[in-house]
Formats: C-alpha cells, structure tokens, sequence
C-alpha cells in the first residue's frame, strides 16, 4: 500500500519485515512477533479487551487493512441511522433555511444557508425541515441583541415587513431584545439576551408546549396547549429587522446545550461518530505505546512529549488510521465533536501551549498522512469551530472558556505551515472579522459572576442635579471610602483576568507577524500584510455591505491588541538595530503617501483626489521626491472616464507591465474581490494606477528613469514591502525633507497606517458609544439621591408615600449596582489606563506624522484626510471618554503634546493645501474646541509666536466665501471674560431653568459641552490681534466690513424670522410653529450676539481703527457700526415690541433668546466709544451716533429701565410687569461698568440736546439721494453725480460702477453747496 498524503510514499523495501534481531537494532524496521503485538495493543476491539495470544489472529501490515475494515463495520449496522427516517419530522435530512420560498422580506442568507441578517424592516424565514409528532430541539446563536422574534411557526402563517413570527395564530416566538414571548398577544416572558448568546428553542409536540433556554439555562414553558392534529406541523423560524444577524444550528454540529429527550431537527452523523471516536482511539494508542526495538518489547510512553522520530512501523501504522480518519475530519461535526475535544483535551493539563508540543507532531502527520484538499477543510472547519466556540462562550468569572479556546488557537497557529495556509485563506477570507480579538461584554452581570468578582459596587456623587460635576469638593464619608477601594479591589481582580485573555490575544498577533518564518514560502507577516489592506478596504468601502463589514466592538479590540503586537516587534528590531526609531517615536514617512506602494483605495486626501494631485503636482513629485508619475496614468484621470470598459483598461495596464513583473504570475488580472460590484468605480480605477520611481539614493545629476508599475495588494512580496539592493520597498522617493535614517522594518510601518485607518474609520465612533453606561450611572446616582432626599423629608402621617419611595429607592440602588459592575468591565477592556495609553501613543503618531508631512511643502496634499481626522478624534476621546476614569494630565510629556497639536491646529485650519470642506471645518471647529479650555488655551499661547500670529492673521482674514461662524466663535472666546457683562457661564435668565429645558447653543451641536466652560480669556491673541489690525491697513477695514456686512445679515435674518413667528402664534387655530425654524432662528440670535461681541472685542483693543480719521475708512466704519447698533437697540428695547412679545412666548428652542446678551454687547461697544476713550474720539463718536437718522435716546434710557412718561402710562394696567434694567444684574455687571452706563446717558442726553438746539433744517434738495438721512457732501469724477461721502465709500467698498448711470467712478471729491444756493 502507499500513503495518501503528498511525499508520503514508501516503497515496499522500506516496509520489509526482519527476524534478524541485528538488523532491528540498526534500521528500527521490527520481527514479526514483536509487530503482531504492537498492532494487536493499537488496533484493541469494541469492548476494549484482547483475545488471547492463542485465538489471536497474526497481524501484519499485509493483513491490517482487512482487520481495520472489520473493526470499523462491527457496529456499523446498528448505528446507521441516515437509513432510517426518524419519525414525526418531515422534509430533508440535512435542515437549512429555506431561501426559495419560505421568506418574507430582503434577507441575506449565508453560502451555507444556516447563517441570515436582516436587510428590510422585519423579514421572516422558516426553514426547510418541519416537525408534527416528538420532542425536538434546535439552537441560535445571537450575533447581534436587537429586535428579533425567534420561534416555531407553520406553513399558513403569512408574515409581511409588519407582522413576523409570534404575530400570527399559530406562530410562537420569543424577543430577547424587549424580554418577552408572542403568539398575536404578546406578555412579559424570559430574560434580555446579548451578542453571543445561544438561544434554544424546544417544542414537545407530545405534550403540546414550547419553551426556551438562554446559554442553557432554561427560561420556563413559555406556551402550552398549542394547536396540534392533523396537518399541524411547525417550522423553525425567525423574523428580525434591519442589520440583525443569527446563526442557525439545526444539528449540523454538535448542540452546545443539549437538552436529554428532546432531538435536533438534523440527526448528527452516529456511524461516522462511532467511526471517528475508534480511529482516534487507535491514534491514542499509537501514541501511548512506543516500540524499544533493542529489547524486542512493547513500552508506555509519556504522550506529552511524543515525537515521530521517522520510525517506519509507528508511520505505516498511522497511515493506515489515517486513511480512514482523513475522509471523516471533513465533516464539520466530527472536526468540532472528535478532532477539537482532544486536541483541547491535551491542552487541559495546563501550562505553557509550548509545554504541549504533541499538538504539532499531530499537525506535521496530518500535512503529512492527508490529501492536502483534506487538510485544508479539516484545519478550516477546526478554526471556525474555535471561533464559534470562544464568541458564544459564556462569560465566568475566571474567563476559563475563553481562555482554553485561545490556548488551542494558539497552538494550532504556532505551526507554520496550517498558520500560512490559514492566513491566506481563512483568518480573513472566510471569518471576515476579528473575533478572537474580542472581549464580549456582559450584559447580565449575574450570570457572569461579577457579583462574585466585585461583591462591594460604588458610584461617584460628585454631580448635581443638574448633570455638571460639582464645583464643592464633599469630604468622603469613612463608609463611601472603604465601599469605593473594595469596588476598586474588585475592579483589580477583574483587570487581571481580562489581562490573561489580551496576553493570549496579542499571543495570536504575534504569531500571525512573524517575518522569520520563511520555510516553504512567504513569511506570515507578509501574507498578514495584504489581508489586512484588503479587511481595511472591505470596510471602509463598503459601509452598506453588512456581510463585510466588521463591527466596531470588535474594531476596538483588535486595534489595542495590534498596536501591543506592532510594538513588540518595533522594539525588538530597534534592539537589534540602535540606529533606528524607537516605537515612542514611530511615525509614517510621508513618501508613503505619494510613492504608490500602499494602497489608499478611494480615501479622500488633503489636496483633493489623488488622480487630480498626481496631474498637477506631478513636477514637484519629480523635483522632491524623485518620482516620475507615468504619462499613461494621467489619461483618463476625469471621473467620466472611469466608466471605460473594465477588460480594455486591464489589458492595457498588462500590455505595460514591465517583463519582471509579468513573470510574477503571467497576467496580472484583477482579483475577484476588486470587481465586487459592492466596490465603487473610483476604487477600481484607483488600483490600476502606477507611478514611476526613480532610486534617491543616487546623485541627482545622473539619476536614471526606472518605470516601476504598482502591483495589487495581493500581489505584493517581502521584497516590494522592505525593498533589497538599493531598492527602498515602501520608502522609495524619500524627500529631501525627510531625515536619512532608517525608522524601523518597512512592513511595521503599513501596520502602523493600517491601525490609524482602523481608529478613523469605527474606533473612535464606538470609543463615544460606550460612554453611555458612565451616564446612566450618573444618571441613576442621581435620581436616588433624590429619592433619598426626598424620604428625609417625607411627612410620618403619608406612609403610602413612604413605601413608594422606598421602592423606587430599591429600584434605583438594584439598578446601579448592575450598571457600577457592568461600569467596572467596561473600565476594564476599553477605558483602562492601558488602553488610554494605546490612544495617547496613536496620537502622539499621527502628530509626528503630520509634522513631517508638512515639511514636504505641497506633497502634504498626497496625506490622506484620515491622519487629521485621527489626531483631532483620538484628542477628544482623551479628554471626553477616557476622563472619568482616568486622567490625560498624567500621560507622559502631555504638555508638549497639547503644543503639538496646537500648533497643527492653528497653522492647518486655514492651510491652501487642504482643500476638503469638511476636514477643514473639522479642524476649525478643534481649534474653536481648543480655546474654550484653560490648560489647551495655554498650549496655543505656547506655540512659536510667529505661528501665532499667522494664526490670528487667518482668524482675521474677511468672512465671506468661508465658514465664518466659527472663526467668530474663535475670537468671542478669545475674548469672553473681558466684554461688558461678559462674565457668564450661562446666560442669567437660563439659571433658574433645567438644562434639559435650556436649549445649547446652535452654533455648534459639538461645542455644546465647550459653551459651559468657564471664561479664559487670552490676553497675549488679544495683542496679537490688536497689532495686526493696528499695523495692517487693508485687514482692518476688510475684516471689519465683513464682519458689519454679516450681523446685518444675521439680525435681519433674525428680525424677519420672528415676524413670521409672532404671526402663527396669534392665529386663533391651532398651529405647530416647525422646530427647525426655531433652531435656526436662535441660531441667527446667537451669530448676532458673537458678532456684536467680535465688534466691540476689536473697538477695545484697537480703537483708532474707528476714531482715528487720518485712517481712510475709519469714518466710515464708525458710521456703519452707529447705523447697525441703532437698528439693533430701536428694534430690541421699543416698549411692547415684536421682540418683547417673542421672548414672553418662551417657545422651546428659544430659551437663549433674550434682552440680556444681545443689550450688554451693544452696550459695551457705546461706553467703549463714548467713555473709555480720549475726548476726541468721544467727540467723534458722539457727533456720528447722533447724526444717524434711527438714533433715539429713548433706547439708550431703556438700558437703565428709565421709560417716557407715555410709556408707562399705556402700561399702567400690566402692574406685574417688570421693566428691563442692567441695574438688575449686579451679578454679572460690576458697580464700575454701570457708572459708566449712567455717564454715557447722560453725555448723549446733554449731546442731543445741543445738537437739536444747533441744527438748522436742510432743504429734500440738499439731503443725500441715497439715504435721504446726510447732506451731500461728495460728487463723482467723471459723470458729476453726488452722495453723502458715507453712502459712496460703503458703495465703492464692493462695487466702482456709479449708482445712476453706471459709469465706473475714477474718483471722489469734496463737494460743498455754493453760498449764492
């Protein structure tokens, strides 16, 4: 006989048998006696026990096949039941979902038809097996907790996208997601079931009775008496509504939770179990005996060091096993019930995996003993048993299911030909996602033996009951502390177990990152490199596809496990190799960017797509980089053109393919998954492309033009990633910017991109959606502390009172102690210290990136936007998420950090390479962040003051054609603390008011939380502005005229929204006032606050910019600004006006709309005019506010609650009704800030009345025909028309066309009426 297995051929000499005991102790090869007992101990009958030496028969290895056959078919004929038709089911032996017919909705089914997500509403399905008569059983395993109803139902039930499972008579289900079991009614019913737990649904058709089990615990009968009779027969079934997803086990493996009588709906393989179970006992066996040929006897052996050692006996014996063991370890159920019970069973002695090296000699004989297409589906079905096996584990409190599942996974991929193989074929390929890199979280802490683990819960009480964190510091009580350091104790206990399972995990990493093993091919590393850009791909272009798409817990998990692995490995060479960077300083070199090497699929970068970049920045790629980008490539570079047929395109990049590479593997064709028509037309365009690179390690002078095309990320070698003999791999085209000095091993750097893709693309949005168990716990403190202050203060006499709030106390204090122990795992496995340091290190990258990416002048347009994003992202988390737990200030050199990215911030906000709308306005709105908090205020005000004042020279710049909203965000923050009355936190009429009831500021929903800060004014970005707007004779009027020409806008836009509001709500009917017109009405409520607040924060710190007329615009300016602020008081402080009866209204969505802010601005701006200046100015000031036309001293009296005598009397009747007054907010305005209001009135009071005295009246044929308010006072060269000077320098501002015959105007002069007129 030969062996099966490839190279595994023995020709008969080396089976010869010996009687010469000499010739036994040289070549190993046995007598017969000694191999007819050595066969006999291996190959024992069914009950265990050998006939005796007389009645045996002789075995040789002639014979063995016959005695093989005979054993294996002694039960063969009892156990057979695929010939029997089990009684009381119906339908085909093997139970799958019936995806012909037996659905209602859009569904996605699995290749094997077991596995289904929702795609619609609520689809249904049912499956192709049906049941009348019996117990019977089947088990669902729960990939996702939300809306589903999982059950029984029969052939007439008719579901539609409303109605599914348990909706229709006849049809049974229970919904884990709301906790309770529907047929038409539906009642409270089981317990709440989470991500990777196994549901098993029972139905005793004898009995008439449905029930359920939750990871095998059982849930009590959940229906009896169900229909049954003739033509009653009941489906497995299942509804479930959009992104949901289940995996069916009708009995196609072997049921997690069995329960005794009751059958699956598919008989497991009995023949083949028993077949398989004898063979491995004979490998047991082989194992146990050893031959000691010296001594012609038989030994026991110690099977955890059992080793091959090429003897020929042991290996022809094992072939034959093999030859009847390799068929059956195809099959799915006998891989998971006989193959992964042993090898788990070895690993159970405990110890190191490397203690247990006999799960590698089993490896080695079955690459050895089995066709390779054997080996390939036994190692694959093996894997996908693990894998299934550790995600719908329960948790206990050792996590020893976990634990014991990894160890295996570790030791079968500690062997490196299955690690290859299942590397490029299965890890990413069929899994898809990283599930051994995830630590589910449990969401009954009771079934997980977290009481156990943390006995003692604490929460925080340091909010009020308004949700902030209180400003007093409350002494800690002697029992708070011992409670808060016996949770603390607990929450330790817990950390070190879940540290076991991340040490295995990175174990995993490691193994799957190794670049040495290169036996019999590429190193793994290599192979882990293109699967992972190809997971990366998958999911950041596919965010609709659902069977690809990985989710972001697990995204979570597996980023801080790489990033400990990448470490590792990025030490370790820099062990090895001093001159190279340490993982403290890692970085991605901008040549990646730009070279081609790495695919970026059609990820946005800064300066636009990279087809566009590559054609105009093409001469500065050949002047820096020394890269040639290949004129072929900048053909059909417009998005038109990607609709060229897919075959040509490929043909031609094949046809230009250098002869090396189409050596490589013949014609290079697309693969498979790049035509997925999931993929969008620009990514397959995008990996055609190809640039050609030039060698920089060569002197400019004499550099020759190397053509080098892009291979796809499949195609790539160890040799294209790390480069060899002058050619750099990932690194080629190095600019002269970037340092000579080797970072680390070019293929760590693509991990190290990869994790910053990861961040950006789940990470970071998932990192946000765990914070939410911190706030119900907040939440949840609070409300009792309520309760309890609220039974103090209970009454004796009202014990109904009592006992309700004693039970609402019981409620809340069960509630937090599920929801502190909870808190505590997910402190654990995402916010830890550790992982806090994770996110810091990737955030101290990407700024280094950036920093070195910005050195190459405009090849930082080739950065992809992600680097931005991640560093202003993973910024955020540590302040937001991370905070509660632990604190960013104790990161080590976080001060510097904060500079860093200050620094980014400030100079890219307003960078002409970037040109994405929304990176830019990301960045804005991090630097808007920025200044609203003390310490990150003083990290900008710590970068190099060059920088800073580039910076507020863009803040500066005019706001039209910008998002000029938070730029003057920007500067009121600059300022807020130093304005008149500025000093508030909230504004004063919200704080009697809920937050709840109290509407954020609509400028930005993600400065929200910033709005509530403290005011931090900066006194050095104040000086700054003030000398560029002093120094800079164009800025000024530019920026202050765009600034005049918005709060025109905004108030106008303000005015004329709450017209349209007082209106709809005086109709007499019934009528909604839209809440979105409300939101953008306060909206342009607060960009008329902040632009009044930018007004007078320039009018303090630069004056002259208004009073100071040897400047040409100042008169102007000063006029524009009296104009807009008499607009803004005549139409705020008229007594009974629009304004007035709005803001009595208190509409929800206009809570910060008010008197208050907008009349201290206003305010502010006028004493700075007309009391804190020189009498000059003041003079001026005056002169011009009074000579506006809309100028009334009455709004200036209404400031101090001072009302005309008319006024009051018309409002005689509202008694109750409280005047406006600032002397009514001495809180907020000092004694010192209201003198100067009263000096203001009365100065303006004696101005006008003088100047009503003085004025003489002036003819309609002498005022200005524009405004009708000045005397004429200009006329135009050359058509001789005439203005007042301020209505034509506002108009030759935008415009030089004269305002009556069109005539473009050369110049202006002075014009005054001749005395004889």
């Amino acid at each position: 006989m030969t062996s099966r297995g490839a190279g595994t051929a023995f020709s008969r000499k080396n089976y010869r048998l010996s009687t010469e005991p000499e010739k036994a102790r040289v070549t190993g090869i046995v007598n017969s006696r000694l191999l007819n007992d050595y066969l006999h101990r291996v190959f024992t009958n069914a009950d265990g026990n050998q006939p005796a030496a007389a009645y045996r028969k002789h075995l040789t290895f002639q014979n063995l096949q016959e005695h093989l056959d005979r054993l294996l078919a002694e039960e063969n004929s009892s156990e057979d039941s695929r010939d029997q038709v089990a009684e009381g089911r119906l339908g085909p032996f093997t139970v799958v979902l019936d995806h012909t017919s037996g659905f209602e909705g859009l569904l996605l089914v699995d290749d094997d038809l077991l596995g289904v997500i929702g795609h619609s509403n609520f689809g249904s399905i049912r499956a192709t097996t049906c049941v009348y008569k019996g117990k019977w059983i089947y088990e669902v395993l729960i990939s996702s907790q939300g809306l589903m109803q999982i059950g029984w139902c029969t052939l007439n039930c008719r579901f539609n996208q409303e109605e599914g499972v348990g909706d229709t008579p006849d049809s049974y289900a229970y919904d884990g997601n709301r906790v309770r079991k529907w047929n038409v009614t539906t009642t409270n019913y089981g317990k709440s079931w989470a991500a990777g737990d196994i549901v098993s649904c029972l139905i005793d058709l004898d009995e008439g009775t449905i029930a359920f089990c939750l990871n095998g615990i059982s849930l009590g009968t959940a229906f009896d008496n169900i229909t049954r009779g003739a033509g009653m027969a009941y489906f497995p079934a299942i509804s479930l509504s959009f992104k949901e997803s289940v995996a069916f086990n009708f009995g196609s493996r072997p049921l997690r939770y069995p329960v005794e009588g009751y059958r699956p709906l598919q008989d497991p393989p009995v023949a083949d179990l028993v077949k398989a179970h004898k063979l491995l006992g004979y490998l047991k066996n082989v194992i146990h005996i050893g031959i000691d040929v010296t001594e012609g006897k038989l030994v026991e052996k110690d099977t955890s060091m059992w080793q091959l050692q090429g003897e020929p006996t042991v290996l022809i014996t094992l072939a034959h096993i093999f030859n009847y063991f390799s068929p059956l370890m195809c099959k799915v159920y006998l891989v998971e019930d006989v193959l992964m019970t042993f090898l788990l069973s070895i690993l159970e002695r405990g110890g190191a995996v490397e203690a247990h090296p006999l799960i590698q000699q089993l490896l080695d004989l079955m690459w050895l003993l089995m066709e390779e297409y054997e080996v390939h589906e036994c190692l694959k079905q093996l894997l996908m048993s693990l894998l299934r096996a550790y995600r719908f584990s329960p948790i206990i409190p050792d996590l020893g299911l976990q634990i014991h599942y990894l160890r295996l996974t570790i030791a079968v991929l500690k062997h490196e030909k299955s690690r290859k193989y299942l590397l490029s074929n299965v890890l990413f390929d069929v899994l898809r996602s990283v599930v051994f890199f995830y630590i589910k979280s449990p969401l009954r802490v009771e079934e997980a033996g977290l009481q156990e683990l943390i006995p003692t819960t604490w929460w925080p009480n340091r909010f009020t009951k308004e949700g902030k964190e209180s400003k007093e510091v409350k002494e800690e009580s002697a029992e708070e502390r011992l409670r808060r350091r016996a949770y603390e104790r607990g929450c330790q206990r817990l950390k070190k177990r879940i540290e076991v399972v991340e040490g295995l995990q990175v174990q995993i990493l490691k193994l799957l990152l190794n670049n040495k093993d290169r036996g019999g091919g590429e190193a793994s590393r290599y192979i882990f490199l293109n699967k992972f850009r190809k997971f990366l791909q998958e999911n950041a272009s596919n965010r609709g596809n659902l069977t690809v798409l990985c989710p972001p817990e697990y995204m979570v998990c597996f980023l801080h496990r790489l990033i400990a692995a990448l470490r590792f490995f990025w030490d370790g060479h820099k062990a090895k190799s001093p001159a190279t960077l340490s993982s403290e300083e890692a970085y991605v070199p901008p040549q990646l960017f730009y070279n081609g090497k790495v695919d970026y699929f059609d990820l946005q970068r800064l300066g636009g797509l990279l087809s566009h970049l590559k054609k105009t920045l093409k001469d500065d790629l050949a002047a820096k980089a020394n890269v040639l980008i290949d004129p072929a490539e900048l053909q059909a570079v417009t998005m038109d053109d990607l609709d060229e047929d897919e075959e040509s395109a490929t043909s031609a990049a094949q046809s230009q393919r250098p002869s090396a590479a189409l050596a490589i593997g013949g014609a290079l064709a697309r693969p498979g998954w790049l035509s997925s028509p999931t993929l969008g037309r620009a990514n397959r365009f995008l990996s055609t492309a190809a640039v050609s690179l030039m060698n920089p390690r060569r002197p400019l002078g004499t550099l020759e033009k190397i053509k080098v095309r892009t291979l796809s990320v499949e195609q790539r070698t160890e040799e294209d990633i790390e480069g060899s003999h002058g050619n750099e791999g990932l690194l080629l085209g190095r600019p002269p910017e970037e340092p000579d000095q080797p970072i680390t091993e070019n293929s760590l750097l693509e991990v190290l991109d990869g994790i910053v893709m990861m961040y950006n693309l789940s990470v970071h949005q998932q990192l946000g959606k765990m914070v939410g168990v911190s706030d119900d716990v907040n939440e949840y403190a609070m409300a009792l502390k309520d309760t309890e202050e609220k039974i103090s203060r209970c009454p004796k006499r009202r014990r109904d009172i009592h006992e309700e709030l004693l039970k609402s106390q019981k409620v809340f204090s069960e509630k937090l102690n599920h929801l502190s122990r909870r808190l505590a795992w997910i402190n654990v496995t995402i916010y830890s210290k550790e992982k806090m340091q994770d996110v810091y290190w990737l955030l101290r990258v990407c700024i280094r990136t950036i920093e070195h990416g910005d050195r190459t002048g405009s090849l930082f347009a080739f950065m992809p936007e992600f680097y931005l994003s991640v560093a202003m992202n993973s910024y955020s988390a540590l302040k937001n998420y991370f905070s509660p737990v632990n604190s960013m200030e104790e990161l080590p050199g976080y001060e510097e950090t904060l500079m860093r990215l200050a620094a980014i911030l400030a100079k890219h906000f307003a960078d002409s390479r970037i040109v994405g709308t929304d990176i830019r306005d990301s960045l804005m709105q991090a630097l808007a962040s920025y200044v609203c908090y003390p310490h990150s205020l003083r990290a900008v005000e710590r970068i190099p003051e060059e920088q800073r004042i580039s910076m507020m020279k863009n803040l500066l710049a005019p706001y039209e054609q910008r998002p000029w909203a938070q730029t003057n965000w920007i500067l009121v923050r600059l300022w807020r603390g130093c304005g008149f009355g500025y000093r508030y936190t909230r504004l004063p009429h919200l704080l009697k008011t809920k937050p709840e009831d109290a509407s954020l500021p609509s400028l930005q929903r993600d400065l929200s939380v910033a709005s509530f800060q403290k005011p931090c004014p900066s006194t050095l970005l104040q000086r700054h502005m003030a000398d560029l707007l002093r120094s800079d004779r164009d800025l000024a009027p530019s920026f202050l005229n765009s600034v005049l020409n918005q709060l025109n806008w905004a108030f106008s836009e303000f005015i004329g929204m709450i017209q349209e509001i007082q209106q709809a709500a005086e109709r007499l009917e019934r009528n909604f006032v839209d809440s979105r017109q409300l939101k953008v009405c306060a909206t342009c409520f607060d960009l008329s606050v902040s632009l009044l607040r930018v007004l007078e924060m320039t009018v303090t710190l630069a004056p002259e910019i208004f009073l100071d007329w040897n400047r040409p615009s100042s008169e102007l300016l000063l006029r524009r600004l009296a104009q807009l602020l008499n607009q803004v008081l005549n139409r705020v402080t008229a007594e009974r006006n629009l304004f007035d009866r709005v803001v009595n209204l208190r509409l929800p969505g206009l809570e910060s709309v008010d008197h208050y802010p907008i009349l201290v601005a206003v305010t502010g701006i006028l004493v700075r005019l007309l009391v804190d200046t020189d009498v000059q100015g003041a003079e001026r000031a005056t002169a011009v506010l009074l000579a506006d036309p809309c100028f009334q001293l009455r709004s200036i009296q209404y400031l101090l609650g001072h009302t005309e005598p008319s006024a009051l009397a018309a409002a005689a009747p509202a008694t109750d009704k409280r005047h406006f007054s600032l002397h009514t907010y001495t809180e907020y305005i000092s004694a010192e800030e209201l003198a100067k209001v009263d000096k203001m009135l009365s100065h303006l009071s004696e101005e006008s009345k003088q100047a009503a005295a003085t004025t003489l009246p002036t003819s309609e044929e002498d005022l200005c025909p524009i405004c009708y308010a000045h005397p004429i006072s200009a006329i135009f060269r050359p058509c001789s028309h005439k203005s007042c000077k301020a209505c034509i320098n506002q108009h030759l501002m935008n415009n030089k066309d004269c305002f009556f015959c069109k005539a473009t105007i050369t110049g202006v002069d002075d014009f005054t009426k001749p005395a004889s007129s």
